[in-house]
């Protein structure tokens, strides 16, 4: 699942960045708000976590901006955070009402940022059904939950989950070596030109071996999951 982190504080983007990664989450991350627009226009993501005082465009206009959309468009719908240090009730009412969904004031602790991302993301998927499903093996992008037939999927790494979103939003369509080092290694490069991707494929195909699906290599190109 794709998430955009928009903090003009370096050092607190990337601690955001990197535990998000290792929570499962492909994020992005931008260190001004015409950024953080360009990637917001150009890509779809579950969640965008957003600063209110950043350079070249605040956040609360870069919200504004969204949700009122451009040349005519239909404004943007992707669930919103609002991260600031503006705490007062007047700084509150104006991030909900230029459009987030939800406020976080700094500092804040990591555990309730995911608190409320999961949050946001329950309520977006009640209108996008986001369940994934392939042969009897089914995944919900949201709780990042696997099943077949109704039961718990061996337990899988946050790694294996990522690479199984990548494959099961893809299907029956292949998913190359790059899309899925995208999604699971993003600032990683060596990940695509080593073994990496092989080893973890090899592990995950054992774990859902009893799943109904099998992970077909497809030479030269990339993956695919498959009803068996």
């Amino acid at each position: 699942m794709r998430i955009l982190v928009a903090e003009d504080d370096e050092h607190l983007g990337e601690v955001l960045a990197r535990g998000l990664r290792e929570q499962g989450y492909a994020v992005d991350l931008a260190r001004d708000g015409e950024t953080a627009g360009t990637f917001l226009r150009s890509y779809e993501y579950a969640v965008a976590v957003i600063d209110w005082r950043m350079p070249r465009l605040s956040g609360l206009d870069l919200i504004r901006q969204l949700r009122e959309g451009r040349r005519g468009d239909a404004g943007q719908v992707t669930p919103v955070l609002m991260l600031t240090a503006r705490d007062t009730p007047a700084d509150r009412i104006a991030g909900l009402d230029g459009g987030a969904d939800d406020y976080l004031v700094k500092p804040f602790d990591f555990g309730e940022l995911l608190a409320r991302l999961r949050a946001l993301q329950r309520r977006a998927s009640q209108a996008r059904l986001p369940l994934l499903k392939v042969g009897d093996l089914e995944f919900d992008p949201v709780t990042r939950h696997a099943e077949v037939d109704g039961r718990s999927s061996p337990a899988l790494t946050m790694t294996e989950l990522g690479i199984l979103e990548t494959l099961m939003r893809r299907s029956p369509g292949i998913a190359t070596r790059l899309a899925i080092a995208q999604q699971v290694w993003p600032d990683e490069a060596d990940a695509f030109g080593s073994n990496t991707i092989d080893v973890h494929l090899a592990r995950l195909r054992a774990k859902l071996a009893g799943a109904g699906v099998r992970i077909e290599t497809v030479r030269g190109v990339g993956y695919r999951i498959v009803a068996r």
